[in-house]
Parts: C-alpha cells; sequence; structure tokens
C-alpha cells in the first residue's frame, strides 16, 4: 500500500509541475507599458500642449515690438468748397529700450487749412524718435508682458514635466498592482491545482482501502477552501487589469484592451532593488530642478516683473518727441534738409497722491512674499515626502531579501512533511498546514515585491526623475 501511496504521490507533484510549466504567451514589461503610457496617454499629450501655449504666449507679447504701419485721411467738403484735406501716413518702430522710432509722409491742403498744418505743395517728411524719460524708461507695460510671456514659456516646460511625473506614477502604481494581482493568481492557481489532485489520489486510495474516508472529507474541504481563495484571486486580477487599461490608448483617442494572454512578468524574475547612490548624493539639487519647485519658481519671476512695473509706475510719465522734418525737392528729402528744421515736443503728467501706484505695488510685494513661502513649504514636502520614499525602498528591499529566504524555508518544511507522509509518519492535516503556510509565504513575498517596485516608484516621483 505504501508503494501505491508513494506513486500517487510522484503522479501529483509531476501534474503540478505539468499545470506550472507553462509560460504566457506574451508578457509586458514596466519599460514597454511606460513607454506606451507617455506617448499614447490622453494626458501625456496633453501636457505636450503645455510647451505649445507658451509659446504661443510668447509668440503673442512680441506683438507689441512689431513695427507699425499707418495713414490717417481726414478730408471736409461743403458747399462745393474743400476745406481741408489732412493726409499723415507713416512707420512706428517700438524698441525693446522703450524708444520708439518713427517716419512718414504729411500731405495737408485746403481752403479753410488751419495754419499750423501748412505744409509745402510738395508735402513734408519727416523722422523722429520718442524717448520716455520718467515712467517707462527702464520698463514698461510692453517689456512686462515680454518678460513674463518668456518666464512663462519656461513655466509650461516645467508644468510639462510634473504632469508626466504624476501620470507616469499613477500609472506605475497600477501596473504593479497589477502585477501583484496576476502573480497571487498563480499562487492560488497552483494550490487549487495542488489540492484538487491531491483529493482525487486520496479518493482513488480510499477506494483502494489504503486511507480511511474521511481524508477525503477533509481533501475536500481544502479544494473547496481555495477555490473560494482562487476565485477571490481572479476577481482581483480582473479589476487590475481593467484598471490598467485606463492607461492604455493609441494616439490619445483609441482606448485599447489588453489581450486575453498578456500577463506581467512574473515574480520569480523580478529582482529586489536598493537605492542607487547617485540619487542620495544629487537629492538635494534634484529637488531643486523638481518640475513643482520649479513652477514655484517661475511665479516669483514673474511677480517680481510685475512689481518691478509697478514701482516704476510711482515714476511721472515724462515723453520727449522729436521730429526732423524736410522738403522733397524733386522727390530727393536730403537736399532740402536742415538741422533748423524740426518739431519737438514734451509731455508730463503725474497723480498727485499715487493711490493706486503704491497699493498695486504693495499688492505685488505681497503676492512675492506670499509665493516665496508657498515655495519653501513645497521644496520642505519635497524633501521630507524623498526622505520618506528613501527609507521606504531601502527597508522593503531588505525585507524582500529576507523573506525569499523565509519562503525557501517553507518549501523546505513541506517537502521534509511529504518524506514524512511517505513513510507514514505524517498526516493530511501537517501536510495541509505545511501547504497553508507556504502558501501565505509565497503570497507574502508577492506583495513585498511589488511594494519594493512601487516604493522605488514612488522614490522617482518625488525626486521628479520620472517624466521622459
Amino acid at each position: 500500500m505504501k508503494v501505491i501511496r508513494l506513486i500517487l504521490l510522484v503522479f501529483v507533484f509531476l501534474q503540478i509541475n505539468l499545470a506550472t510549466a507553462q509560460q504566457p504567451d506574451t508578457v509586458l514589461t514596466f519599460e514597454e507599458y511606460t513607454d506606451r503610457v507617455s506617448e499614447h496617454h490622453p494626458l501625456a499629450l496633453q501636457a505636450q500642449l503645455r510647451s505649445s501655449f507658451g509659446e504661443a504666449t510668447l509668440l503673442q507679447s512680441r506683438a507689441g515690438f512689431e513695427p507699425k504701419a499707418g495713414a490717417d485721411v481726414n478730408q471736409k467738403y461743403f458747399s462745393g468748397d474743400k476745406y481741408y484735406s489732412l493726409i499723415d501716413a507713416g512707420l512706428k518702430v517700438p524698441t525693446w529700450f522703450g524708444v520708439e522710432l518713427k517716419g512718414g509722409y504729411e500731405l495737408n491742403e485746403g481752403k479753410y487749412l488751419n495754419p499750423e498744418h501748412y505744409v509745402p505743395d510738395a508735402g513734408l517728411w519727416y523722422a523722429g524718435i520718442s524717448v520716455p524719460l520718467g515712467q517707462g524708461l527702464f520698463i514698461d507695460e510692453r517689456r512686462a508682458a515680454l518678460r513674463k510671456a518668456q518666464i512663462y514659456a519656461q513655466s509650461t516646460q516645467a508644468e510639462q514635466k510634473a504632469m508626466l511625473n504624476d501620470l507616469l506614477y499613477e500609472a506605475g502604481k497600477t501596473y504593479w498592482a497589477w502585477f501583484e494581482s496576476f502573480n497571487k493568481l498563480l499562487v492560488y492557481k497552483e494550490a487549487y491545482t495542488t489540492a484538487q489532485l491531491r483529493f482525487e489520489a486520496i479518493q482513488r486510495s480510499a477506494q483502494l482501502g489504503d486511507r480511511p474516508y474521511i481524508d477525503t472529507l477533509e481533501a475536500s474541504i481544502q479544494v473547496q477552501n481555495r477555490q473560494v481563495s482562487l476565485w477571490d484571486a481572479e476577481l482581483e486580477y480582473q479589476n487590475a487589469t481593467a484598471q490598467l487599461g485606463v492607461f492604455l490608448w493609441q494616439d490619445g483617442n483609441i482606448p485599447l484592451e489588453l489581450e486575453d494572454n498578456t500577463t506581467p512578468p512574473s515574480s520569480q524574475t523580478i529582482s529586489s532593488t536598493t537605492v542607487r547612490p547617485e540619487l542620495v548624493g544629487q537629492m538635494d539639487s534634484l529637488i531643486d530642478s523638481h518640475p513643482q519647485f520649479l513652477i514655484y519658481n517661475y511665479k516669483v519671476q514673474e511677480l517680481q516683473v510685475e512689481r518691478r512695473w509697478k514701482q516704476e509706475q510711482l515714476k511721472p510719465t515724462v515723453d520727449l518727441n522729436y521730429n526732423a522734418i524736410a522738403e522733397p525737392i524733386n522727390g530727393d528729402v536730403m537736399e532740402n534738409y536742415s538741422i533748423n528744421n524740426y518739431k519737438w515736443g514734451l509731455s508730463f503728467s503725474m497723480p498727485i497722491l499715487l493711490r493706486k501706484e503704491r497699493a498695486g505695488l504693495q499688492l505685488a510685494k505681497l503676492k512675492i512674499t506670499e509665493t516665496e513661502l508657498q515655495r519653501s513649504t513645497k521644496k520642505a514636502e519635497l524633501q521630507n515626502k524623498a526622505i520618506n520614499t528613501i527609507n521606504s525602498w531601502n527597508t522593503t528591499a531588505n525585507q524582500v531579501n529576507q523573506y525569499r529566504k523565509t519562503t525557501q524555508n517553507y518549501n523546505q518544511l513541506l517537502q521534509g512533511e511529504n518524506r514524512l507522509f511517505n513513510i507514514g509518519e505524517s498526516s493530511l492535516f501537517m501536510i495541509n498546514s505545511r501547504e497553508m503556510a507556504y502558501i501565505n509565504a509565497q503570497i507574502k513575498l508577492v506583495e513585498l515585491t511589488a511594494k519594493n517596485q512601487k516604493a522605488e516608484l514612488a522614490t522617482q516621483h518625488a525626486l521628479g526623475v520620472l517624466s521622459p
């Protein structure tokens, strides 16, 4: 009878090996998965638009420095008389230094022309400059808008990286949850197959009179319990697979579904990872270049430009205009040019109490202070989060390495109990007990492996290095 029992057990383990030897048709690695997410997910494509927004805003602000051609025509006719005709056409060229260059042609005529508009019959050419001597000398609204647009263009690049960093973090957590559910399912499938084959072997053994029928009841209960656990694992894997599909797209508008034969890698092929020394050594510089921290830097820079412009508005408005004028003779402007022919003007204005200007400057300073405090808080949060994730990364790596040995020890206990069972010195209860301990150890090892991978992912997210 012992020979029959031994043959049955050998048959059981051969069936287990055959059941677990099949390999998945397609393995979706973490690198392949994140590459697809970063290239095709709608949020990834939306993040790419951020830099386009910055470029468009910068282009729009440059329009304030475009040369402008214009003409002003005013004519009046009454009772058959041409009272006046005023024509002034020219070109204005604003510059970064606040000086505006201009030139043009003026032709005025009419029966009742205002004397100040008298010009020679051939018209009058003019060329000159307009210089702000007070407000607007060092910065004006156009230059402030352009500078803020340049800062915003840089900020959009940081926003793009921040969006990708967050997206890949959420996608990565979903992947490792899928990995964890799949490998748990493998453990429960193997456990259920083992229990089912053992039940069939014990049932045959009981029919041959080698074992009491009460053992078939205990083996049947194990099959039922493991069937329930297997159903739970299948449900968890199905839900994890559906959640993973949320991050799989084609060109940002076509959702994809995983094929049934697509699986994550087995936990045996995933090694525990520890913190790379270069990440720890570069932690301060990585935090300073973190996209979320850079966004606050750019906000402060924009507010400093605004503060500078508000401070400039405390000055009086003093604009000096000078135009050299010349009458064209035979189409030649320079032939009759003289430095004594010119037109100039000076304008001055200034609020007496400067309430609006002083309030605007005070608000700009308060916004800078507020944003700097927010930036300091954000940096402290990022540093604390990075330290916590690094600690978790190292701890889970040690746990995986330690528990891998523990799982092997549980397996050795199970194998030893099987040998005792084969020679009649153990019971089905002890076999089930050892086997449950080994199953729980496998599940724990899968959980720790996934936890270690998530800790590495969280560290990279905290340091802002997930985005390409």
